[in-house]
């Protein structure tokens, strides 16, 4: 069994808004925009006028354009979580990172953050696109050993906006920048618990979803899009069946690629309005932490009684599945 005792998360304060990708003149408009992805805002570690006038162009100019880390804002998050777990950040036992775009291909991310937070404890990369956080449960959920920390925390640094061609109005209407974390305990209860968890892939379609090192980010919208209104609503589908009589207090969080296509699997899942929680209307496609980001905002509002099935679709192709029961 796996609890998850705290969340956090962090979003930069640069805003990119509709009228400011309107303003980089590479045929967008507001009104495209929210047809197409009903998105209205992102945040972003990059300075808007290195944006505005480079359009990121070369993604190696990205580092020194931007306002934090990988590190710091994973730190950031972390102490959310930390803080709302109750426990001293002393108590971390190790450190998991992952996402889409870490910054250097060695060390691992999870030491940086580490480092930032001043902890020396065990640090790892488990990285699966933006399915991470869902690999990261579903791994540590199978760990039953002795010699597992009594607290881990999990971390999704996600600036993904330093990969994104800011001339290809389908890239850039998509992606910002957030960042997640979760206090997990195999070992001390908490009122979330992790009661099912699911992790596939499809490699066959590895290339539909690509960041090449120092390259920007390059996707086939329309097969993504039909696979993860797919994948998703059969995992709904699935983790409802399973819920044996609680399949009414069932909340909904997606991963968070774009409103049009949740509202879609919303429709084909009878997910009614006042169950599904989002945020990527004001906070863009923010990768691995999308999800997590959501719970995270909503952390104070779930009840006892509470399921909550989140479902993750990324590159690999891999989707996973969770359902927490809150109590």
């Amino acid at each position: 069994m796996l609890y998850i005792h705290g969340v956090g998360h962090f979003h930069p304060e640069n805003e990119i808004c509709n009228k400011f990708l309107e303003n980089l003149d590479i045929g967008t408009s507001n009104d495209w925009i929210i047809d197409r992805v009903g998105i209205e805002n992102r945040r972003t570690v990059l300075d808007l006028e290195y944006i505005m006038q480079t359009k990121n162009d070369d993604t190696r100019a990205a580092a020194e354009a931007s306002l934090y880390s990988n590190a710091v804002t994973g730190k950031h998050a972390a102490e959310m979580a930390i803080s709302r777990a109750g426990i001293s950040k002393d108590q971390i036992g190790m450190v998991i990172a992952g996402g889409c775009t870490p910054e250097n291909s060695t060390p691992a991310e999870a030491c940086a953050i580490a480092a930032e937070l001043e902890l020396t404890v065990p640090c790892i990369d488990l990285n699966s696109a933006c399915s991470s956080f869902g690999a990261h449960i579903h791994f540590l959920s199978m760990l039953n050993d002795a010699r597992v920390p009594e607290f881990i925390l999990i971390v999704s640094p996600e600036n993904t906006t330093r990969t994104v061609d800011y001339t290809d109005r389908r890239a850039a209407v998509l992606w910002g920048d957030g960042t997640s974390a979760a206090v997990v305990s195999t070992k001390v209860q908490s009122r979330a618990v992790v009661k099912s968890t699911s992790i596939i892939s499809d490699p066959a379609g590895w290339n539909k979803v690509v960041i090449p090192r120092t390259g920007h980010f390059d996707q086939d919208g329309p097969a993504v899009q039909a696979f993860a209104v797919k994948k998703t609503s059969i995992t709904v589908k699935s983790i409802r069946e399973r819920l044996n009589g609680k399949a009414d207090s069932m909340l909904f969080i997606g991963h968070q690629a774009n409103l049009r296509m949740l509202e879609t699997v919303c429709r084909r899942c009878d997910i009614s309005s006042n169950q599904h929680y989002y945020n990527v209307n004001q906070f863009g496609n923010t990768a691995a932490a999308g999800a997590p980001t959501v719970m995270s905002q909503n952390w104070e509002n779930f009840e006892s009684g509470d399921v909550l099935a989140m479902v993750m679709v990324g590159a690999g192709l891999t989707w996973a599945g969770l359902s927490i029961e809150f109590n």
